[in-house]
This record gives C-alpha cells, structure tokens and sequence, in this order.
C-alpha cells in the first residue's frame, strides 16, 4: 500500500511541474524536459531555505548574518524558477543563477579571507551549471559572472579593504560551515541536474534512434549513400524489398554490380552531376533482382528503379567519403502501366488506319457491284427483246444477280463486325450436328471452287459429337473460313475442310494449298478492317473482315482461333469450340465410321461432296 502511495505522490509531483513548465516548451521532447529539471531543482533549494528556517531557529535559537545569507541564497531560487515558469526564457533563467551564486560566493570569500578563501574554489560550479543550458552565450555570462567576483575581490584587496575593518566579526567556523553547506547544496543540485539531463538525452536518443529503425525497416524506399565512384557507403534495409540483396552485400560496388550493364554510364553520370553541379536529378535504370547463381538457366530478373540524388550538405562521421544522398524507389508497376498505355495508344492508331484504309478500299467494293447493277438494269431497261438475245439478256440477270448477292455480303460483314464489337451479337446456343452443318457450307461453296478449278474435299471423323453453340454463327464461320480458302486457292489447288475431336473441345480446320501468309504478317490477321493486300492494285476483292468476324464469333462461344501459314505453300485455320457431350446418348456408328474405326486410330474418314466415293487418308 505504501509503495502505491509513494508511485501517487511521485505522479502528482511530475504533474506539479509539468504544469510550471512554459507553454511555448511543453510539447518539445527535449526543451521541455530541461526547463523541468531547471524548476525543480530551484524548487527544491528554495523549500530547502523554508523548511529548514523554522528548525534552524528552533535549535539555535538565533541566527548569524552568514547564516540569514545562506538562508536568502537558497530562498532566492524560488524566483527565478518562477521567472522561467512565466517567462520560458531559458537562458536569461540560467545566467540570474549564475549571477545570484557568483555573488553569494564572492561574500563568503570577502568575509573568510578575500583571496586566500576557500570559498573561491566554488566559483568553478558557476560556468559548469552554465554548460546544462547548452548556450554558448550563457557559458560565457556565467564566466563574467565569476570573473567579476574575482575582480572585485582582487580590487578590494589592492584597497587593502577587509572584513576586519568592519565593526561586525563572525565565527570563521560558522563561515565556513555555511559556505561548505551551501556550496554543497549547490554541487548536488548541479550534479541531479547532468543526471537528469544526461539520463532525458540517453532516451531521446533512444526514442529517436527506434524511431529512424522503425522508418528505416518498414518504408518501401531505400535511402543510400553514394561516392563518385558509385560504391555505396550506407543503404537502409528496405533493398532487400528492392533487390532481394541484404545491406552487406549492397556496400562498397555491390549495388553497381546489380545495375544493367546499358545504364551504368548514367548512373556514375548522375551521381557526378549531383555533385558538380550542386543541384537534385532523378534517374531510371534496370537493376537485377536476386543474387545470380552458377549454373543457373534462363534470363536474370530485371526491375525499373528510379533513383532521386541530392548532394550531402555535410559529412556525418564514420561513413566515408560519401557525396550523395539518395531515395531509390521501384517503379516496375509505373513502368508496365507506361507501356500498356503506349501500346494502347499504338493499337488505337492501328485501328484508326485500318478503318481509314477500309474506307478507301470498300469504296471500291461498293462501287463495283453497284456500277454493275446499274449499267446492266440499264441496257435491260434501254433495249428491247427483239433488240437484245435471250442469252445476253439471261447473262446480265446473272451479272446483276452476283452483284447484289457480292454487295450483300459486304454489308452483312460489316454489320456483323459491327455488332461483335459493340456487343449486340445475340446468339441462340443449343445442341447440333456439326457434320451436317459442315456439308451444308461445302455444297453453298462447291460451286464457287469449282468455277475457280479448286478441289473442295470434307473430311469428318466418325466419334465428332455435338457442338454446343448457335448454328446460324457455326455456319457463317465455316462459309467465311471457306471463302477466304477459295479466293486466295489458284486453280489447280485444294481445298479440305475438316473437323476432330480435342477432349471437350471440337477443332474445325479449313486447310488450303493457296497463297499462303508470311510470318510477320500472320500477328495482325483477323484485326477487323485490316488486309495483307491492301492497296488500290490488290488482287482480290473483299473488305477484310471475313476473318474478323469469325475471330469475334468464336470469342462469343468460349474457344480459340488459330492459324498457321506458309507463303506458297498454304494457309490452315483452326477453330476450337465447346463440344455438347450426352452421356446417355448413344454414338450410331455409320458403316464408314466402323470401316475407319477398324482402319487404325491414325486413320480418318474423308467424307467428299455428292457424286464421289469415300476415301481414306492418313490423319
């Protein structure tokens, strides 16, 4: 109970002073906890004089005048506390305690002997109290304090002016017992005060120094310093975030070793700048990530740093002969959002000549039909029956007829692009036969290949199931891939459409023995309103989005598309889309399924246009 006691009475006497310290100090972690000590030990020496006072003349009965000074001395430091209190001058503070000791001191002295008093000795206190302030102006003040004490008393004694001529005299031993006690008093109060100043610095120091640990570990940035030569002198720990390389292994040209080799140059560049010409720059470069190990395959990982310099306004002791100060922070994300706004921007631009040039060219996809239909509705509106031959009159129906069907096509294309963009495509997804659907296209395009001297073969295997998607959207896929196949297929050439099974998936391949594609041309097809042969001169007619099309409609069903080319050699067209797989429906295996099921796994079963025989190739 008593040791709660003494905690309370120990509280409240720090909340006493806390409230005596000045206002404009109280919140500052230093100044307020040194005018603190101040108040308290002036505190303490002037209720030292009060409550000794009544004891002391309760014992002796009387009092001496060495004694009623030693008794003001010590009152007379309740003062000045309450100056600071209401002032906050510090040092003003300081130096009326160093006047008020230098003065009592320079009495006791005058009165025990002048300059042979060993009171003088004391006067050695008075310039060390004035060192707790930590002002130059005060140590100084206090030492004038103690200068003209000793100045005065040598003046006297040149005078020949001692304590003897005086009517008064006092015991020497009561001068010097009051003087021993009252300079021992004062020693002691100076003493509390370097403990306590001392003891608030230490943890300070401390506080600060977990503080700047704290900062240090856990900020993203890692701040370094930097010589000339690019060696690192000092780098916190947050490189390992970095670099994942420990602070022993960033020091002296560990660091510069982790630069790309390209942005070495810049980096010794900016770090000379920084310091020639006195002024702050920023820097990017490439750093590896992690340590290289021998033997170890595959590329090093290389991260975006950008690395703000600044010059070192002073040298800190013990890190060397640093010059730069620098806050290296990653950058990669910046970087990678960076180029994906470029490439959007290239794509956008892309897109934005494409459509241009797809303006210039359906022009003439547009105008061709069209003159077609009006100048042959023309002659047949102009001449008469007898004028003009059934034949000649049979063949422009046909040639308007083409027309309006090519003219057809061109907006079907473009309207359909335009809803897969827009996302307007609606589509009806159920169960199909695919082979159906795929024999269906092949008859809609014999006629066309075979007017262009192309073979078209359909090649189905015998376990294709279902597909599960809009058979409308199935069946433009194949007649698109199918027309592109004819257009670009020179007479004499193949033609095969085919399908297989790939696990839940089913592959579609339209392949050709056509022109073909070059490699750095295959990146860009199925970009909507984008042709290879693009010019005014090219060689066949469309707008450029049959493959767009199918490359969106396949988008809309969940699969993939895939091309492979070779020029002169020929083009393949992959399309993989989800399959429809019943586990209670039996598969019917037709006689030429089981015939190609009793061939081998490696063999397929060619399914030809109407009129031909079956054949069997190897897959």
């Amino acid at each position: 109970m008593w040791r709660l006691r003494i905690l309370e009475f120990i509280a409240s006497g720090r909340r006493f002073l806390d409230s005596l310290v000045h206002p404009s100090v109280a919140s500052d972690a230093f100044c307020g906890p040194r005018q603190r000590t101040f108040i308290a030990a002036h505190l303490a020496a002037g209720m030292l004089a009060l409550f000794a006072l009544p004891l002391h003349l309760a014992l002796t009965g009387g009092m001496t005048l060495p004694q009623a000074l030693g008794f003001a001395w010590l009152a007379c430091h309740l003062p000045v506390a309450m100056y600071l209190s209401c002032t906050g001058r510090f040092e003003t503070a300081h130096i009326l305690s160093a006047a008020l000791f230098s003065g009592f001191l320079g009495w006791m002295a005058f009165i025990t002997g002048g300059m042979t008093s060993f009171a003088l000795l004391w006067l050695a206190i008075v310039p060390v109290e004035a060192a707790l302030s930590g002002s130059r102006r005060v140590i100084v003040a206090a030492t004038l304090c103690a200068a003209a004490v000793i100045a005065v008393l040598l003046g006297l004694e040149s005078l020949h002016i001692a304590a003897e001529s005086f009517t008064f005299r006092w015991p020497a031993e009561q001068v010097r017992t009051v003087a021993l006690l009252a300079g021992l008093v004062y020693a002691v109060q100076v003493a509390l005060r370097v403990e306590w100043t001392g003891s608030t610095a230490a943890q300070l120091a401390s506080v600060r120094e977990e503080r700047y640990r704290l900062v240090a570990e856990n900020v993203s940035d890692a701040i370094s310093l930097h010589t000339l030569r690019g060696d690192t002198v000092f780098i916190t720990p947050s490189i390992r975030r970095l670099l994942d390389m420990g602070v022993h292994e960033a020091l002296d040209d560990g660091l510069f070793q982790r630069v790309h080799v390209i942005d070495r140059p810049a980096f010794l560049t900016a770090l000379n700048d920084v310091v020639t010409q006195k002024t702050t720059t920023s820097l990017e470069f490439r750093a590896r990530r992690g340590a290289s190990k021998p033997g170890e395959s595959g590329q090093p990982q290389y991260v975006w740093l950008e690395m703000r310099c600044r010059p070192l306004g002073y040298q800190p002791v013990g890190i060397g002969d640093a010059a730069v100060v620098t806050v290296i922070r990653d950058i990669s994300r910046r970087k990678a959002q960076a180029e994906e706004v470029e490439r959007a921007r290239e794509e956008a631009e892309s897109a934005s000549a494409a459509k241009t040039r797809f303006l210039a060219n359906v022009s003439h996809e547009l105008r061709t039909p069209l003159n077609a239909i009006i100048g042959f509705s023309d002659i047949l509106r102009q001449f008469t029956p007898e004028m003009l031959p059934d034949e000649r009159r049979a063949e422009y129906v046909d040639l308007i007829h083409d027309s309006g069907q090519h003219l057809l096509q061109v907006v079907n294309d473009i309207l359909d692009m335009s809803k897969i963009e827009t996302g307007n495509f609606e589509l009806v997804c159920e169960p199909f036969v695919l082979e159906r659907c795929m024999r269906e296209c092949a008859d809609m395009m014999g006629e066309q290949a075979k007017k262009r001297g192309v073979k078209l073969t359909l090649s189905v295997p015998d376990n294709l199931p279902e597909v599960a998607g809009d058979r409308r959207a199935c069946k433009q896929i194949l007649i698109n891939l199918l027309s592109n196949a004819v257009k670009f297929t020179n007479a004499g050439g193949s033609l095969t459409m085919g399908a297989a099974r790939n696990g839940k998936m089913v592959d579609l391949y339209v392949r050709d023995t056509g022109v073909g594609i070059s490699q750095e041309d295959l990146p860009r097809i199925g970009t909507p309103f984008l042709q290879v042969d693009n010019g005014y001169d090219r060689n066949h007619e469309g707008t450029g989005l049959g493959l767009s099309v199918v490359k969106g409609l396949v988008a809309l069903h969940g699969g993939d598309f895939f091309i492979e080319s070779e020029l002169n050699v020929g083009t393949c067209v992959t399309v993989r889309l989800p399959a429809h797989v019943a586990a209670h429906v039996a598969q019917a295996v037709t006689p030429i399924a089981a015939q190609g099921a009793a061939a081998g796994a490696e063999d397929a079963v060619v399914v030809p246009l109407a009129g031909e025989a079956p054949k069997r190739v190897r897959a």
